[in-house]
């Protein structure tokens, strides 16, 4: 069997999520984590290019897998950053009605946005992000990469120049 601690973080690939400029900072984080909350919180004040990473499991959160489907369902119609803020800035309301209200907010086409996210082509996505993760050795989310070293837990930010 294949030792899944290891391989690399992934180079950055032309289908990651990245926005901002600065130090590059790879999130692996779940949308149902109270603790990926914080530490998407504590980035936004800190210039750096975020690069966000699915690291969801259904053991650790229910909701994790649908809402990084819906994630990037959203993605697909170009407001994967806008989704990904609404849904960190709202954890109370993360069951499928509020995602159809939030996708519908968004301006998205939600025929469309469901069927996305129910999609092979989706769920391939998001296990592709949870397979490197593991196969790196990330354990928790959230997980910061800060110059290729691991920054468990949302203190993870401070290691940022």
């Amino acid at each position: 069997m294949d030792d899944l601690r290891s391989a690399p973080i992934p180079a950055l690939r032309d289908d990651d999520h990245v926005r901002g400029d600065g130090q590059t900072v790879v999130f692996y984080g779940d949308f149902a984590c109270p603790r990926c909350a914080l530490a998407h919180e504590r980035l936004l004040d800190r210039p750096a290019r975020r690069v966000f990473r699915h690291f969801a499991l259904r053991a650790k959160h229910p909701r994790a897998l649908p809402l990084a489907y819906a994630a990037e369902a959203a993605a697909l119609q170009g407001a994967f950053w806008s989704f990904h803020d609404s849904l960190y800035a709202d954890p109370g309301r993360l069951d499928d009605p509020h995602l159809w209200e939030r996708a519908e907010t968004l301006g998205l086409d939600v025929a469309l946005f469901d069927a996305d996210r129910r999609s092979d082509a989706v769920a391939a996505r998001v296990a592709r992000d949870v397979r490197d993760a593991m196969r790196a050795g990330i354990v928790t989310t959230p997980t910061l990469v800060v110059d290729g070293v691991l920054r468990p837990g949302p203190d993870g930010v401070s290691a940022l120049g």
